[in-house]
């Protein structure tokens, strides 16, 4: 389990085959589990400055690979105590997200990505969502895309600085949006409110 919190930016040494090689500051153990751009992976090597990931050929081909490159996203699997900043995040990603439009209002930064419509039910306004592993609120949905609207911290901190136009990015949707639909579209009776309520509570 990650909460979407960005706990380093490492550098991509090599990605040969499904090994992908980073140098970082993180102290990795063999057998580890890290978010890398958001998908959870699993340290089959230890460096003296860095440590290296399985990602096989299934998983490149359903991330956004153009963006295991220079730099990634890191961050190590919760530990019992940690404090919960974030969200709950799987790194399980959901779908590959284009950025259609990219918006700076001053203080802020309005960032407009598009989705299969499939994934649109996943997505919903105030929620959280996490692209390339970083933790947001969802603005506003709409019937493709949604908005999300990220402060200069994060802007400067995260690979949110490089992305552009056409910039593809890792989504994982709201887990309890993915649960509560999954139950809902296989029980034949109608649910109450009451339902879903006590449905998200056992989550």
């Amino acid at each position: 389990m990650f909460t979407g919190l960005i706990r380093e930016i490492a550098h991509v040494k090599s990605l040969a085959g499904s090994t992908l090689s980073l140098r970082a500051k993180h102290k990795a153990k063999i057998g580890d589990s890290i978010a890398i751009n958001g998908a959870c992976l699993t340290v089959i090597r230890v460096e003296h400055d860095g440590f290296s990931v399985e990602l096989s050929p299934e998983s490149q081909s359903v991330l956004a690979m153009e963006n295991f490159k220079n730099e990634v996203h890191i961050e190590p699997a919760m530990m019992m105590g940690d404090r919960f900043e974030g969200h709950i995040v799987q790194g399980h990603i959901d779908a590959i997200g284009e950025i259609k439009e990219i918006k700076n209002s001053g203080n802020s930064f309005d960032v407009f990505i598009k989705v299969e419509k499939k994934f649109i039910p996943y997505i919903i306004p105030k929620g959280s969502i996490t692209v390339d592993g970083v933790s947001l609120t969802v603005n506003e949905v709409f019937d493709d895309s949604f908005r999300l609207t990220i402060i200069p911290h994060t802007m400067k901190e995260t690979l949110f600085k490089n992305y552009r136009r056409g910039s593809h990015v890792n989504i994982e949707t709201d887990m309890f949006a993915r649960y509560v639909e999954h139950i809902i579209s296989r029980k034949k009776e109608t649910l109450s409110w009451d339902d879903i309520d006590s449905i998200s509570a056992r989550y």
